[in-house]
């Protein structure tokens, strides 16, 4: 009986093609492949502009830098989410602000957001938790006329859709992932898009020490002028490499999704019939690309979600614990709201992750569900 992981990157020898031409171009760095790939994510998503960066973290980073947060703002979170989330607003020396979430999709709301609002609140970063498309409309409708920004946090998104359209479609600026764990990958890696051409520079600038003079200048130039740096700048880049894998998973893309819509779809059947598991569901205003599929142990199933977890660890299946809770982490423990965060915690107490990606096979599914039947008495 083979170990079933709880994901596995779909990458092939187109991947591994694309790469080996990059480096035989000679250009390894940050080049025409990571403009490329800028282009083609920019079209798939109906972003204005994209801008690539080494991670989803930098990403965001970089977003809340340009558009302005800085030190004595309040920037309202999710709790239920990475703890990147939270790290990236203190990069900026801001105050993250935790928000609750919607138990059906694990995403802040315009209520749960309104209902912690400060006078210092310049920005919200609402995030597709899972790949679940947040309500950014209803979203929009709290912060816009108070003239607060929205960063939509999709590095889960990628293949999801909001009333219709792409995830980020309709973000002002937003950042992705590339990680392993998401449906597109390109080993590490992330994208920040926006709509506004000012925020594009100011992101591609600084993501390059903020020189005046870009690499692919000075590597076109017998002689580049001398550059110079006028503000504090990062190391932001993504490699050729890193993009000539992602322009290829990009067009992998909308296979993935349907595969694992398809795998979700029979966990969803056969989950239905077991009583004490719910399982996440697409919400009425979009659907979602399923890059974690997870389950909440209700208090009637027979077990609780950690011994959930040891009977399939025992049958060779690795699952994972839900989503984090980051105000329960020791640097943010201290930013815990009065009466807590009732609904992240049921969600990150009580949810495990199944497994589910492009070649689990169904004989193998068929495995993860017999635990989950099993031990609910079926």
């Amino acid at each position: 009986m083979s170990r079933i992981n709880v994901m596995v990157p779909w990458l092939g020898q187109e991947e591994s093609d694309a790469v080996a031409d990059a480096i035989a171009s000679g250009w390894v760095a940050q080049g025409p492949r990571v403009a490329r790939f800028e282009t083609e994510f920019a079209a798939s998503v109906e972003a204005s502009y994209a801008v690539a960066t080494t991670s989803c973290t930098s990403a965001l980073h970089l977003a809340l830098i340009v558009i302005g947060i800085g030190p004595g703002d309040d920037v309202v979170i999710p709790s239920f989410s990475f703890v990147a989330t939270t790290n990236a607003v203190r990069y900026v020396g801001a105050t993250p602000v935790f928000a609750d979430v919607d138990l059906a999709t694990g995403n802040v709301t315009a209520a749960t957001i309104a209902a912690v609002l400060t006078p210092a609140t310049k920005a919200v970063i609402a995030v597709d938790q899972g790949g679940v498309p947040v309500d950014l409309g209803e979203i929009r409708g709290v912060t816009d006329p108070r003239g607060i920004v929205v960063v939509e946090d999709a590095a889960c998104g990628a293949g999801s859709t909001y009333q219709g359209r792409p995830v980020g479609a309709t973000a002002e600026i937003a950042a992705w992932s590339f990680h392993p764990r998401k449906l597109l990958t390109t080993g590490e890696g992330g994208m920040l898009t926006t709509t506004r051409e000012d925020w594009a520079v100011r992101a591609r600038h600084l993501r390059e020490h903020a020189m005046s003079v870009s690499a692919a200048e000075r590597h076109a130039s017998v002689l580049p002028p001398a550059e110079e740096y006028g503000e504090v700048g990062y190391n932001y880049r993504m490699t050729d490499l890193q993009a000539a894998v992602g322009i290829v998973q990009l067009g992998r893309l909308p296979e993935i999704v349907a595969r694992r819509r398809e795998i979700a779809a029979r966990y969803q059947a056969a989950i239905s019939e077991i009583p004490g598991l719910r399982a996440v569901q697409d919400p009425a205003h979009g659907t979602g690309n399923f890059q974690s599929f997870w389950v909440e142990v209700l208090p009637e199933y027979p077990v609780d979600r950690d011994g959930l977890l040891e009977a399939l660890a025992h049958a060779d299946i690795s699952a994972r614990r839900g989503i984090m809770a980051a105000h329960r982490q020791p640097p943010y423990r201290e930013l815990t709201p009065e009466g807590g965060l009732p609904a992240t915690e049921r969600l990150t107490d009580h949810t495990l992750i199944l497994p589910v990606y492009h070649v689990l096979t169904e004989a193998d599914q068929d495995r993860v569900i017999a635990v989950l039947r099993a031990l609910g008495g079926q």
